[in-house]
């Protein structure tokens, strides 16, 4: 079953990372300094994640291929990791859609 954890950083910021059902992390947020908009930012990804067009696909400087999840305001809200290829790119949009929406969320700060 696919999962949002909610961790804490070393600087005492809240994160959380989206988890397929295999465990793979497919999208981790920014730092939040409260759990309250940590868990916000959860909520804005279960209603972003079906929408194509919240997706922004970018190649980094070394050759490989991630993706940002962005908020009806352009605000990026998740980062996935970094892909050899713009199928495993494309694979991971579809992972994030399908389980974005409904995954539970494991608080790992309490």
């Amino acid at each position: 079953m696919a999962k949002f954890e909610i961790t804490t950083r070393k600087n005492g910021e809240f994160q959380f990372n989206l988890k397929a059902g295999n465990g793979q992390v497919i999208l981790t947020s920014e730092g939040y300094t409260t759990k309250a908009n940590c868990i916000n930012g959860i909520e804005s990804v279960k209603k972003n994640s079906p929408e194509d067009s919240r997706y922004e696909k970018k190649d980094s400087s070394n050759g490989k291929y991630y993706f940002n999840l962005k908020a009806t305001n352009g605000q990026v809200i998740g980062t996935s990791q970094m892909y050899e290829s713009t199928s495993g790119r494309e694979n991971g949009i579809t992972s994030v859609k399908a389980n974005g929406p409904i995954a539970e969320i494991s608080d790992l700060t309490e």
